[in-house]
Protein backbone atom coordinates (compact mmCIF):
# COMPACT_ATOMS: atom_id res chain seq x y z
CA UNK A 1 0.00 0.00 0.00
CA UNK A 2 3.03 2.29 -0.09
CA UNK A 3 1.78 3.89 -3.35
CA UNK A 4 -1.34 5.09 -1.55
CA UNK A 5 -2.04 7.61 1.18
CA UNK A 6 -4.26 6.55 4.07
CA UNK A 7 -5.80 8.71 6.78
CA UNK A 8 -7.13 7.40 10.08
CA UNK A 9 -9.63 9.89 11.52
CA UNK A 10 -9.97 9.76 15.30
CA UNK A 11 -12.53 12.07 16.97
CA UNK A 12 -11.59 12.98 20.54
CA UNK A 13 -13.00 14.55 23.65
CA UNK A 14 -10.86 14.06 26.75
CA UNK A 15 -8.77 11.21 25.32
CA UNK A 16 -5.39 12.27 26.71
CA UNK A 17 -5.09 8.95 28.56
CA UNK A 18 -5.35 6.94 25.34
CA UNK A 19 -3.55 8.93 22.62
CA UNK A 20 0.06 8.43 23.81
CA UNK A 21 -0.42 4.71 23.20
CA UNK A 22 -2.79 4.87 20.25
CA UNK A 23 -0.92 7.18 17.88
CA UNK A 24 2.33 5.15 17.63
CA UNK A 25 0.44 1.88 17.19
CA UNK A 26 -1.66 3.35 14.36
CA UNK A 27 1.37 4.76 12.55
CA UNK A 28 3.30 1.50 12.90
CA UNK A 29 0.71 -0.46 10.90
CA UNK A 30 1.80 0.82 7.47
CA UNK A 31 4.03 3.60 6.16
CA UNK A 32 1.11 4.92 4.10
CA UNK A 33 -0.92 5.74 7.20
CA UNK A 34 -1.37 9.23 8.61
CA UNK A 35 -3.56 10.03 11.62
CA UNK A 36 -5.91 12.98 12.02
CA UNK A 37 -7.15 13.86 15.50
CA UNK A 38 -10.40 15.86 15.43
CA UNK A 39 -10.59 17.33 18.91
CA UNK A 40 -13.69 19.03 20.29
CA UNK A 41 -11.99 21.43 22.69
CA UNK A 42 -10.99 18.77 25.22
CA UNK A 43 -10.32 20.40 28.61
CA UNK A 44 -7.85 17.64 29.53
CA UNK A 45 -5.17 18.90 27.10
CA UNK A 46 -5.71 16.41 24.27
CA UNK A 47 -5.16 19.10 21.62
CA UNK A 48 -1.99 20.42 23.23
CA UNK A 49 -0.55 16.90 23.39
CA UNK A 50 -1.23 16.31 19.69
CA UNK A 51 0.43 19.62 18.78
CA UNK A 52 3.61 18.50 20.52
CA UNK A 53 3.53 15.14 18.74
CA UNK A 54 3.11 16.90 15.39
CA UNK A 55 6.49 18.53 15.88
CA UNK A 56 8.07 15.07 15.97
CA UNK A 57 6.17 13.38 13.12
CA UNK A 58 4.64 14.87 9.97
CA UNK A 59 2.18 11.98 9.70
CA UNK A 60 0.24 13.35 12.70
CA UNK A 61 -2.42 16.01 12.06
CA UNK A 62 -4.94 17.92 14.15
CA UNK A 63 -8.26 19.65 13.60
CA UNK A 64 -9.34 21.65 16.64
CA UNK A 65 -12.95 22.64 17.24
CA UNK A 66 -14.07 25.03 19.94
CA UNK A 67 -16.61 22.79 21.65
CA UNK A 68 -18.20 19.37 21.69
CA UNK A 69 -20.14 19.12 18.43
CA UNK A 70 -20.82 15.42 18.00
CA UNK A 71 -19.27 12.37 16.40
CA UNK A 72 -20.87 12.78 12.98
CA UNK A 73 -19.73 16.34 12.47
CA UNK A 74 -16.22 15.38 13.61
CA UNK A 75 -16.01 12.67 10.96
CA UNK A 76 -17.45 14.98 8.30
CA UNK A 77 -14.75 17.54 9.09
CA UNK A 78 -12.18 14.76 8.82
CA UNK A 79 -13.61 13.53 5.52
CA UNK A 80 -13.38 17.01 4.02
CA UNK A 81 -9.79 17.31 5.25
CA UNK A 82 -8.99 13.94 3.65
CA UNK A 83 -10.47 14.95 0.29
CA UNK A 84 -8.72 18.32 0.33
CA UNK A 85 -5.41 16.58 0.98
CA UNK A 86 -5.94 13.80 -1.56
CA UNK A 87 -5.92 10.72 0.68
CA UNK A 88 -6.85 7.49 -1.10
CA UNK A 89 -8.22 5.52 1.86
CA UNK A 90 -10.01 7.14 4.78
CA UNK A 91 -10.65 5.35 8.06
CA UNK A 92 -13.01 5.96 10.95
CA UNK A 93 -11.70 4.71 14.31
CA UNK A 94 -12.38 5.30 18.00
CA UNK A 95 -9.71 6.67 20.31
CA UNK A 96 -10.48 4.36 23.22
CA UNK A 97 -9.04 1.02 21.95
CA UNK A 98 -12.51 -0.46 21.50
CA UNK A 99 -11.29 -0.64 17.89
CA UNK A 100 -8.01 -2.54 17.77
CA UNK A 101 -5.53 -0.46 15.71
CA UNK A 102 -3.71 -3.67 14.80
CA UNK A 103 -6.68 -4.47 12.53
CA UNK A 104 -5.79 -1.59 10.19
CA UNK A 105 -3.60 -3.91 8.12
CA UNK A 106 -6.58 -6.19 7.48
CA UNK A 107 -8.66 -3.22 6.35
CA UNK A 108 -5.95 -2.17 3.90
CA UNK A 109 -5.93 -5.68 2.42
CA UNK A 110 -9.72 -5.73 2.09
CA UNK A 111 -10.02 -2.23 0.60
CA UNK A 112 -7.72 -3.21 -2.28
CA UNK A 113 -10.71 -4.70 -4.14
CA UNK A 114 -13.65 -3.04 -2.36
CA UNK A 115 -14.99 0.50 -1.99
CA UNK A 116 -16.04 0.43 1.65
CA UNK A 117 -14.84 -1.98 4.33
CA UNK A 118 -16.78 -2.34 7.56
CA UNK A 119 -15.41 -3.87 10.73
CA UNK A 120 -18.20 -6.19 11.88
CA UNK A 121 -18.88 -7.43 15.39
CA UNK A 122 -21.58 -9.81 14.20
CA UNK A 123 -20.06 -12.04 11.54
CA UNK A 124 -18.37 -15.28 12.60
CA UNK A 125 -20.38 -15.10 15.81
CA UNK A 126 -20.76 -12.23 18.26
CA UNK A 127 -17.35 -10.65 18.79
CA UNK A 128 -17.88 -8.17 21.63
CA UNK A 129 -16.00 -8.10 24.93
CA UNK A 130 -16.92 -6.55 28.29
CA UNK A 131 -20.32 -5.16 27.32
CA UNK A 132 -23.33 -5.61 29.62
CA UNK A 133 -25.94 -7.88 28.06
CA UNK A 134 -28.48 -5.06 27.69
CA UNK A 135 -26.13 -2.97 25.56
CA UNK A 136 -25.08 -5.96 23.49
CA UNK A 137 -28.69 -6.83 22.73
CA UNK A 138 -29.47 -3.20 21.90
CA UNK A 139 -26.61 -3.02 19.43
CA UNK A 140 -27.30 -6.41 17.84
CA UNK A 141 -31.01 -5.82 17.33
CA UNK A 142 -30.37 -2.27 16.10
CA UNK A 143 -28.40 -3.82 13.25
CA UNK A 144 -31.15 -6.38 12.58
CA UNK A 145 -33.75 -3.58 12.58
CA UNK A 146 -31.62 -1.52 10.20
CA UNK A 147 -31.18 -4.46 7.84
CA UNK A 148 -34.93 -5.08 7.71
CA UNK A 149 -35.97 -1.45 7.15
CA UNK A 150 -33.24 -0.40 4.70
CA UNK A 151 -32.71 -3.68 2.87
CA UNK A 152 -28.94 -3.43 3.25
CA UNK A 153 -27.31 -6.90 3.52
CA UNK A 154 -25.09 -5.62 6.35
CA UNK A 155 -24.71 -7.52 9.62
CA UNK A 156 -23.28 -4.60 11.63
CA UNK A 157 -24.69 -1.33 10.28
CA UNK A 158 -24.00 0.67 13.45
CA UNK A 159 -20.29 -0.13 13.73
CA UNK A 160 -17.82 2.75 13.60
CA UNK A 161 -14.61 1.05 12.45
CA UNK A 162 -14.53 1.39 8.67
CA UNK A 163 -12.50 2.38 5.64
CA UNK A 164 -13.71 4.34 2.59
CA UNK A 165 -12.12 4.73 -0.80
CA UNK A 166 -11.84 8.38 -1.71
CA UNK A 167 -14.33 8.02 -4.56
CA UNK A 168 -17.07 6.97 -2.13
CA UNK A 169 -16.76 10.14 -0.09
CA UNK A 170 -16.53 12.19 -3.28
CA UNK A 171 -19.85 10.68 -4.45
CA UNK A 172 -21.69 11.56 -1.23
CA UNK A 173 -22.86 15.11 -0.62
CA UNK A 174 -21.27 15.50 2.81
CA UNK A 175 -23.10 18.77 3.45
CA UNK A 176 -26.39 16.86 3.43
CA UNK A 177 -25.32 14.37 6.12
CA UNK A 178 -26.98 15.57 9.32
CA UNK A 179 -26.88 12.67 11.76
CA UNK A 180 -24.58 11.78 14.66
CA UNK A 181 -23.74 8.67 16.67
CA UNK A 182 -25.12 5.31 15.53
CA UNK A 183 -27.31 6.96 12.92
CA UNK A 184 -24.30 8.62 11.29
CA UNK A 185 -22.74 5.21 10.71
CA UNK A 186 -25.99 3.89 9.25
CA UNK A 187 -26.45 6.92 7.01
CA UNK A 188 -22.94 6.84 5.54
CA UNK A 189 -23.11 3.13 4.80
CA UNK A 190 -26.59 3.38 3.29
CA UNK A 191 -25.58 6.25 1.04
CA UNK A 192 -22.61 4.21 -0.22
CA UNK A 193 -24.81 1.13 -0.67
CA UNK A 194 -27.53 3.07 -2.55
CA UNK A 195 -24.93 4.38 -5.00
CA UNK A 196 -23.83 0.87 -5.86
CA UNK A 197 -20.41 0.84 -4.23
CA UNK A 198 -18.90 -2.51 -3.30
CA UNK A 199 -19.07 -3.07 0.45
CA UNK A 200 -17.33 -5.79 2.43
CA UNK A 201 -17.59 -6.68 6.11
CA UNK A 202 -14.59 -8.13 7.88
CA UNK A 203 -14.68 -9.60 11.39
CA UNK A 204 -13.28 -7.57 14.27
CA UNK A 205 -13.31 -8.02 18.02
CA UNK A 206 -14.87 -5.04 19.75
CA UNK A 207 -13.72 -4.46 23.31
CA UNK A 208 -15.34 -1.93 25.62
CA UNK A 209 -13.24 1.19 26.11
CA UNK A 210 -10.09 0.79 28.18
CA UNK A 211 -10.02 4.25 29.79
CA UNK A 212 -12.42 7.17 29.97
CA UNK A 213 -16.19 7.40 29.79
CA UNK A 214 -18.54 6.04 27.12
CA UNK A 215 -20.33 8.66 25.03
CA UNK A 216 -23.44 6.50 24.41
CA UNK A 217 -26.77 8.19 25.23
CA UNK A 218 -30.52 7.61 24.84
CA UNK A 219 -30.64 10.49 22.37
CA UNK A 220 -28.14 8.69 20.11
CA UNK A 221 -30.27 5.54 20.19
CA UNK A 222 -33.50 7.42 19.40
CA UNK A 223 -31.84 9.18 16.47
CA UNK A 224 -30.76 5.84 15.01
CA UNK A 225 -34.29 4.38 15.31
CA UNK A 226 -35.84 7.22 13.29
CA UNK A 227 -32.97 7.68 10.83
CA UNK A 228 -33.47 4.34 9.09
CA UNK A 229 -37.02 5.33 8.10
CA UNK A 230 -35.85 8.71 6.85
CA UNK A 231 -33.19 7.03 4.72
CA UNK A 232 -35.64 4.55 3.25
CA UNK A 233 -38.15 7.26 2.35
CA UNK A 234 -35.48 9.54 0.90
CA UNK A 235 -34.24 6.66 -1.24
CA UNK A 236 -37.76 5.80 -2.42
CA UNK A 237 -38.41 9.38 -3.52
CA UNK A 238 -34.97 9.94 -5.03
CA UNK A 239 -33.90 12.53 -2.47
CA UNK A 240 -30.99 10.69 -0.88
Amino acid sequence: MSNFKSLVIVPTYNELENLPRLIPIVLSQDESIHILIVDDGSPDGTGAFVKEEMKKNDRIHLLEREKKMGLGTAYLAGFKYALQNNYDFIFEMDADFSHDPNELKNFLIAISDNDLVLGSRYINGVRVLNWPMARLLLSFFASVYTRIITGMPIKDATGGFKCFRKKVLEAIDLDKVRSNGYSFQIEMTFKAYSKGFKIKEIPIVFSDRVKGKSKMSKKIVREAVTMVWKLRLQHMFGKL
